[in-house]
């Protein structure tokens, strides 16, 4: 049996929803928003309806019969951490979406939305893998200050979609397998996959790890306190500069590799500087994990936007290819990795988890 399924992915001005029949995509539309429709809402859960209403009028407008679903499936948002899979969508995860118990961020109404349509269709809502995955070692998360733990925040979505999408074309299970993931976007995480556990990862949000296009990465602790307490910046200012700010943004007012990247061809001393930079983090990330993984990797896998850049690959291959096969999945597909999710459950592959 075929299963038709709605899949959502609410961002910031943006929604992205598919229709798939199993794996094969019916529709697949990006909603845009202007600022104008945006900021008339005072919190992310304002703009529930609207969105809500967008959705439907799209899937209307395109004659889908909803009737026909199976299933409706959210993009995950900021929840309590949780281990990685597919989740019904209960009264408690509503709650902490709408209160917004670790942030707020559009990806909060994911789950709250397929609740919603599910709801009226007596079908079940799901999430999955949403970002706030957390399978790390317990001494991972120890920091030299008592009251700062270490948070697992970064894209589990698509990490655990390509460790899977490799243990499947190599004719193993994921969690027969030690891999490394490198997922290099706007922002950049870089976790180590034991056994089908992330068990080691920087803080994707918060800038921890490589700089990226967007985020600082890892800076000198004592100029970013001295910073904070120089009376230039708020604190929001400081935040903007760690987590949308930072990197790129910083250096040179775009989030774009491509443009960075043409730039330092061009011969830009200072784009070529700081994009190799960009790239030896990384790769010094994935030799963190290697150690975390006791030197027995699988294989390396790159993706995400800037793994479509063959001089990125090129420069990561050269410092790391020695630990282990590199593995390039470039760009990412967040509805298809949604719809893989949600099947796994309503074949009966894997047992859907439940939040509390």
């Amino acid at each position: 049996m075929s299963f038709k399924l709605l899949v959502i992915n609410p961002g910031s001005t943006s929604t992205k929803l598919g229709v798939y029949d199993d794996e094969t995509p019916i529709l697949v539309e990006t909603l845009r928003h202007t600022s104008e429709e945006i900021c008339k809402y005072k919190n992310i859960y304002d703009q529930f309806q609207f969105r809500k209403n967008v959705i439907l009028d799209s899937l209307k407008k395109c004659k889908v019969d909803i009737s026909t679903l199976h299933g409706v499936i959210g993009r995950g948002g900021l929840l309590k951490p949780i281990s990685g899979g597919t989740y019904i969508v209960n009264e408690r995860m509503l709650e902490d979406l709408k209160s917004g118990v670790q942030g707020q961020h559009a990806s909060n109404l994911g789950g709250i939305i397929a609740h919603e349509i599910a709801k009226e269709l007596n079908l079940t809502a799901y999430i999955v893998d949403p970002v706030v995955v957390d399978e790390l070692h317990d001494v991972a998360r120890i920091s030299g200050i008592p009251e700062i733990e270490r948070k697992s925040i970064f894209h589990a979505l698509n990490q655990k979609a390509v460790g899977k999408k490799y243990a499947n074309e190599s004719g193993k299970k994921y969690e027969e397998l030690n891999v490394i993931v490198a997922h290099m976007g706007g922002g950049i995480s870089v976790g180590a996959h034991l056994k089908g556990k992330i068990v080691q990862v920087n803080n994707a949000l918060d800038g921890d790890g490589p700089l990226s296009p967007e985020r600082s990465g890892n800076v000198p602790i004592g100029d970013l306190i001295r910073l904070c307490y120089s009376g230039k910046y708020t604190l929001e200012e400081v935040m903007n500069k760690i987590n949308s700010k930072g990197g790129y943004m910083a250096h040179f007012g775009t989030n774009d590799d491509r443009v960075v990247e043409q730039a330092a061809i061009d011969g830009d001393k200072k784009a070529k500087a700081v994009r190799d930079a960009m790239l030896y983090q990384v790769s010094l990330e994935i030799g963190k994990c290697a150690a975390v993984l006791n030197g027995k990797v699988d294989a390396i896998i790159l993706t995400g936007g800037i793994a479509y850049s063959s001089s990125a690959v090129e420069y990561i291959k050269e410092k790391v290819a020695f630990i282990a096969e590199i593995i390039v999945y470039p760009g990412e597909d967040e509805l298809l990795a949604l719809v893989q999710g949600g099947l796994s459950v309503l074949k009966g592959e894997e047992v859907n988890k439940v939040y509390i």
